[in-house]
């Protein structure tokens, strides 16, 4: 035999050894299963469910109990005389079939009978607590009855202690404590005749009775005090108070206030209508409407009271303010018609003043109707009050403005007279420029000079005459002599530069007399001649010299130049003027 042959040889036996192995401990296994089957089942028969039978029997059930009992016996039954005995001849089928190690057959019954004994389990099981609750319910009803008619006849004790608490409620509670003791009644004759599970239902739904009303008669009681006691006398209180306000002269607006008063009379009757039908989210809700209005109510009347101190002590306050303000207003209007025929106003400040003072008229006018309206009884103090304190607010608004007015106005006059000390001043600057520019001694005066020159002049003079206007128009002059003086200065500027371009170009022209002698410094100082003489352009004259002599000689106009400016900034130095 080849050693291959061996060894497949050997591979088979493992193999058979461990397939035999295998069925012997599933054979095992599944044997061990089917006793716990066995166990389970015996488990389900001693569950006692015969002696709950015999012990149900005796309490001599009725009704829905009786029914209950019945179709679970008849679970019980038919577990017990029928599915339990088959599973125990299916167990011992199931073990020879295994035994016989057809283990796959055997496999799918354990499989089957596993759910068959769930299922009668959980009947049987089923069974056992229906049967329990039965026995126990006797005894958990009597508790129950027990607990709740104590509950019961407390309310009760309470209600007829306090029945004038409850008001039109009373009937109805009443009502429902009657109602209550014919349920307990029901529910003891239900127990007494073994009907436990509807004397149960009947506990249940005299609990959930007992426990609204336990709720509800707090509730009731509060109501009750608000519409016997609180909103009545409230309500009269309102109606005396708002008759002592006619007395005393006090008005309210928008709204008839005994109108009122009686629509809440109207809410308080419905609150009663509520409270004697036990509707207590209803009557809730009314009560809390009521309550708000009530407030509504003595806060206007409130507002009123607390207003007349301010409308009292302002009063005379009040036409002070604006009878000077009326007097001050027409005073303006007439200085400014007065200062019109000397000044352009150009911002309109005569047509303002005249605006602020009808405003001021108008305001005049409201505050002797609300007097008046007082005077009547018919003036409402708040409202009176929230408009004066916008009137002293507009008062003093009116006082500032008119004091800018005046102020802008008073300023005219001052202007006008800077404005001529100005011009005489800007004529001077403009002499002096010309002359300083003259004591030069130059050949002539650039065009671009002569053109500024006369433009200053001409602005000057326009000006001036603008001044000797018999009405005047100062923001113009003023916006006038803002540009002069730009003008001027710029004019003084360009005379600087004039003679200074000339002075350099002079004392660059004696220094390049040394170099005179190279025809680039020669043709150079013609150009510049030329510019200088004839052109009067003194800064290209400058410009031809000073770059030749910075070729012929780098830094050396640099050094005129340094020397030159630095002798100009010495005061002592100093002879322009």
């Amino acid at each position: 035999m080849s050693s291959i042959q061996s060894l497949i040889i050997i591979s088979i036996v493992v193999l058979l050894i461990a397939a035999t192995g295998s069925m012997l401990m599933l054979n095992r296994r599944q044997s061990k299963i089917l006793s716990f089957f066995e166990q389970d089942l015996n488990d389900l028969e001693d569950l006692g469910i015969s002696a709950d039978i015999k012990n149900l029997a005796q309490m001599e059930l009725a009704g829905e109990s009786l029914k209950t009992f019945n179709s679970w016996k008849k679970v019980y039954e038919k577990a017990n005389e029928k599915l339990i005995p088959d599973l125990h001849t299916r167990i011992e089928q199931c073990q020879a079939v295994n035994t016989h190690y057809n283990l796959l057959r055997a496999r799918k019954e354990i499989k089957a009978i596993d759910s068959a004994i769930d299922s009668v389990s959980e009947d049987l099981n089923k069974t056992k607590e229906v049967f329990r609750q039965l026995l126990e319910s006797n005894r958990a009803n009597k508790l129950q009855y027990d607990s709740l008619i104590k509950i019961y006849r407390d309310i009760r004790k309470e209600v007829l202690a306090a029945s004038f608490y409850y008001g039109p409620a009373l009937e109805k509670i009443e009502d429902e404590l009657s109602e209550l003791e014919r349920h307990f009644n029901n529910a003891k004759n239900l127990s007494a005749q073994g009907d436990y599970i509807e004397g149960k239902r009947v506990l249940e739904k005299i609990d959930k009775r007992l426990a609204h009303l336990k709720d509800l008669l707090p509730r009731i009681k509060k109501e009750q005090n608000a519409i016997q006691d609180v909103y009545p006398e409230q309500l009269d209180e309102l109606t005396d108070a708002y008759r002592k306000m006619k007395v005393d002269k006090l008005a309210v607006s928008k709204i008839d206030f005994l109108e009122e008063v009686k629509k809440l009379q109207n809410l308080l009757e419905e609150s009663k209508d509520l409270e004697s039908r036990l509707e207590i989210e209803k009557l809730e809700a009314n009560n809390n409407k009521l309550a708000k209005k009530i407030d509504s109510l003595y806060d206007i009347i409130t507002k009123e009271y607390s207003a007349r101190p301010f409308v009292q002590q302002n009063q005379d306050k009040i036409l002070r303010l604006l009878s000077h303000l009326e007097n001050g207003s027409s005073q303006l209007i007439d200085k400014l018609e007065h200062i019109d025929q000397s000044y352009e106003l150009t911002h309109g400040e005569l047509q303002e003043a005249k605006d602020l003072l009808k405003e001021v008229t108008k305001m005049k006018e409201k505050y002797n109707y609300d007097v008046q309206a007082l005077a009547d009884g018919e003036g409402v103090y708040s409202e009176i009050k929230e408009r004066w304190l916008k009137q002293l607010k507009r008062i003093s608004e009116i006082e500032k403005r008119e004091q800018e007015l005046v102020d802008e106005v008073d300023g005219l006059y001052e202007a006008e007279k800077m404005a001529n000390e100005s011009i005489a001043g800007f004529k001077q600057d403009v002499a002096l420029i010309y002359r300083r520019l003259q004591r030069r001694n130059l050949p002539g005066k650039p065009d671009s000079f002569i053109q500024m020159y006369t433009l200053v002049v001409n602005e000057i003079s326009h000006t001036s005459q603008e001044l000797n206007q018999v009405r005047i128009n100062m923001e113009k002059i003023s916006e006038e002599m803002i540009q002069i003086s730009d003008d001027v200065d710029r004019l003084k500027k360009e005379a600087d530069q004039i003679i200074n371009y000339a002075a350099l170009v002079e004392l660059t022209m004696q220094y390049s007399n040394k170099y005179r002698s190279n025809p680039k410094v020669a043709k150079a100082r013609r150009a510049t001649m030329d510019l200088y003489s004839r052109a009067y352009n003194y800064k290209d004259a400058l410009d031809t010299i000073a770059t030749v002599m910075e070729q012929v000689e780098p830094g050396s106009y640099q050094r005129i130049e340094s020397a030159y400016y630095f002798q100009l900034s010495t005061p002592e130095d100093d002879q322009d003027d």
